[in-house]
């Protein structure tokens, strides 16, 4: 799972959409399928709070699907690629008229202590996203510090399942929405929204904010998104 493909979906102009059941269920058929897919992740908005970071609006929808390869991400939102099916008429007509965009990005995996879901008892896992739009000073100095201090701290997080870095690179698409080149993103992944919640109430939050303040400096913010994360497996 080297390569991960996104697209998020937000409300614009004070919308309030929310995705249907529906929607959900044609979408995750239409990615269960698609050839060279290793995992997927749909997202839909939970709500959380953070001892640091504001409440903001979540998208509406997300998707993050992984391949091994690029080339296999890339054949799957070519022109006549499996995925083009996703802006076939009535596939999300809950959320028409929602901002879209897409990207793909290079995938770091991190180690956890315990990454052992219980979906059957805690249901769909609980996912903070994290988006760095940029630009850093230098991208170069802060990839470095940030793969090589941030995730450690992740780590200390209680009931953290999962770490992912992931960092921009050029690649071909043709799916009808708008592209983006954020020049990171992050997750972290835990067993419910009530564990997030307790990871970012614990002291690990703090140390998390000390290494923050120690970042080489970088422009655009960041974004922070609870979301329930229903994982699609080919």
């Amino acid at each position: 799972m080297r390569f991960a493909y996104f697209a998020f979906f937000d409300n614009a102009d004070g919308a309030q959409l929310a995705v249907s059941k529906a929607d959900l269920k044609t979408v995750a058929e239409i990615v269960r399928q698609t050839p060279g897919l290793t995992s997927a992740n749909l997202y839909t908005p939970e709500v959380t709070k953070d001892l640091f970071n504001a409440d903001e609006q979540s998208p509406v929808f997300g998707m993050q699907l992984h391949f091994n390869e690029l080339s296999e991400l890339e054949d799957a939102i070519a022109p006549s690629g499996h995925l083009q099916q996703l802006t076939a008429p009535g596939v999300l007509s809950s959320i028409e008229g929602a901002k879209a965009t897409q990207q793909a990005m290079y995938v770091r995996h991190f180690p956890v202590d315990d990454a052992a879901l219980d979906i059957g008892k805690n249901g769909n896992p609980c996912s903070y996203v994290v988006h760095y739009q940029g630009p850093a000073q230098d991208l170069n100095v802060w990839m470095h510090h940030y793969v090589s201090h941030h995730p450690q701290v992740m780590r200390t997080f209680p009931g953290i399942r999962k770490i992912e870095v992931l960092s921009r690179l050029d690649w071909t698409g043709f799916l009808p929405w708008q592209r983006i080149d954020y020049m990171q993103r992050n997750r972290v992944m835990f067993d419910s929204p009530a564990a997030l919640q307790a990871a970012l109430q614990s002291p690990a939050r703090f140390a998390m904010r000390e290494d923050f303040n120690m970042f080489p400096p970088f422009e655009g913010g960041n974004s922070h998104f609870p979301m329930e994360t229903r994982i699609i497996t080919p």
